[in-house]
């Protein structure tokens, strides 16, 4: 079956697509909605519909999940304290960094770098095996926890 892709969405993809490239290169530089919807050249509102239908995920949880991707490796190849890490990363507060990591990751900095260093395999192994799920490993509902 053959699907035919509209060249309007054909544009719309290769806007969202342009933002999430600039998400990708400036993770760890202060980002907001007007920044990335001017990259798209789209209006705010529409920025964050498009990017959720497109990749299905906000732009702000995607930019969370990215920034937390980074320090996984950083965390397990590095000696920084968690704090420069957090820093490093783009979080400017040392608890909303924790947080959040613990919601993607499933547990906190400190124990997640206990495990140790990484193993040495070419990095794109490495990228996927330590890629987090775009679903969170704690449910919304306190008390319903799901473990990965």
């Amino acid at each position: 079956m053959l699907t035919v892709v509209s060249r309007a969405s054909e544009d719309s993809n290769r806007r969202m697509l342009r933002a999430r490239d600039a998400m990708d290169r400036s993770y760890a530089e202060p980002l907001d909605v007007p920044t990335l919807a001017r990259v798209a050249c789209v209006s705010d509102a529409h920025f964050i519909r498009t990017f959720r239908a497109t990749f299905g995920e906000t732009p702000h949880r995607y930019l969370q999940r990215r920034r937390v991707e980074r320090a996984m490796w950083l965390l397990r190849s590095t000696e920084e304290t968690v704090t420069d890490i957090c820093m490093a990363v783009g979080f400017s507060s040392l608890g909303t960094f924790s947080r959040v990591f613990t919601e993607i990751v499933g547990e906190p900095p400190s124990v997640y770098r206990r495990r140790g260093p990484l193993a040495p395999v070419p990095s794109c192994f490495g990228m996927r095996w330590l890629r987090p799920s775009t679903d969170s490993a704690v449910s919304e509902k306190p008390g319903d926890e799901r473990r990965p």
